[in-house]
């Protein structure tokens, strides 16, 4: 009996669960963080995202990312199964960024896009069979769980987005930022956690073997790593942003933490645990100052997204290039890949989204956005005995 094999794909399949934690983890942070009248919609675009992303992904995206790659050493049932949970994360970027004003349609579209054909590109020429070897696309990068294949890919889809459908209405009046509230910091703080959570699985998941005592090290090494970038993140954010206006803001410190994590999800396998608290503390600090930043540029983010996965998954791959001992791993190459990566996809989903939103507006109406989303996306309200806000 080859046990080697049962006990990877145990593993496997264990990660693999725990990565779908995260699909409510993402639906979560996001109620929590939009207004009330537009919870539901936000939900729903949470679901769709796994279910069309998903099945996207099975029907066609594996075969454009992987090809005819052998897997042995585990269920090849498991592996797809394992490559499936990523694809839905990267889109789930997306849908908290572009809250409060997408239509759900236009994005259930482009998600299947995405999950066909532009999240499985990146895979192919990152980890997968590489069509364009030995071409410019050919990337020699360190991206263990995907800092730039899954975060940065996911944060370039979102800029375009937002570029295209533009801010929620009302958030710049006359040059000042209104500041529009979570709705439910309680949700936020358990959506920020099974975030987390998941995180194990995304990362200790992604050395793809546990049966061996080399590889049981390598995993452990893994999710040590990934944790205590997360708790660096959370701290740095913390006592940045207290220095900074003298409060402690959960949503902050939370955000902190997914920085970290975002940015360690690259070199968790190779890092040891001070690179881990240096890269993870830099990301809580680089949420804390981009948020404000996007804000100054009138990039409308509502869950700040952009601030964790794009400028972390960017942070996050550079770092694996300055911190790894090894010399097959270099800066230059870690730099390209997050070039590359950024470029084909900003460029390709500003094309499709630019098509689509032509035929089919991404932008709700001024009156649905004042009503709520869930009144003209969905017709269900979350919170029907609730006084509604602007």
């Amino acid at each position: 009996m080859d046990y080697g094999y049962i006990i990877n794909t145990l593993f496997v399949l264990f990660s693999m669960t725990l990565i779908i934690l995260m699909v409510p983890g993402f639906a979560m942070l996001e109620a929590g963080i939009v207004r009330t009248k537009n919870v539901t919609s936000v939900l729903t675009v949470n679901v769709m995202i796994y279910v069309i992303a998903s099945l996207a992904f099975i029907l066609i995206g594996y075969d454009f990312a992987f090809g005819n790659t052998q897997i042995t050493t585990l269920s090849p049932l498991a592996f797809v199964m394992f490559q499936m949970a990523f694809v839905g994360k990267a889109i789930n970027i997306m849908s908290g960024g572009v809250g409060e004003r997408a239509k759900i349609f236009p994005l259930t579209l482009f998600t299947f896009i995405m999950g066909a054909l532009i999240y499985p590109f990146m895979v192919n020429i990152s980890w997968g069979s590489d069509i364009l070897k030995d071409t410019l696309f050919d990337l020699n990068m360190h991206d263990l769980a995907g800092s730039t294949v899954i975060h940065s890919t996911g944060g370039w889809a979102l800029l375009a987005a937002i570029l295209i459908i533009g801010s929620r209405k009302g958030r710049y009046v006359n040059n000042q930022i209104k500041v529009i509230p979570a709705s439910n910091i309680p949700l936020v703080t358990l959506g920020a956690l099974l975030l987390w959570i998941g995180w194990f699985g995304f990362n200790g998941g992604s050395v793809g073997n546990i049966a061996s005592k080399e590889a049981a090290d390598t995993v452990a090494l893994t999710i040590f790593n990934t944790n205590t970038a997360g708790l660096a993140g959370a701290l740095s954010a913390g006592i940045f942003i207290y220095v900074r206006y003298k409060l402690f803001d959960i949503t902050m410190i939370l955000n902190g933490a997914l920085g970290g994590l975002v940015a360690i999800t690259a070199g968790a396998d190779i890092l040891n645990t001070a690179n881990s608290l240096i890269i993870g503390g830099i990301g809580g600090i680089l949420v804390v100052i981009a948020v404000p930043l996007f804000d100054k540029v009138r990039i409308d983010d509502p869950v700040g997204a952009l601030s964790v996965h794009l400028v972390n998954g960017i942070w996050g791959t550079i770092a694996v290039g300055i911190f790894a001992n090894d010399a097959a791993i270099t800066l230059l190459g870690q730099i390209k890949g997050v070039a590359v990566i950024g470029i084909l996809v900003f460029s390709i989903s500003y094309t499709i989204i630019y098509a689509i939103n032509k035929f089919m507006p991404f932008r709700a109406e001024d009156d649905a956005q004042m009503e709520g989303l869930d009144e003209s996306e969905c017709g269900i309200e979350s919170y029907p005995e609730f006084s509604r806000t602007i």
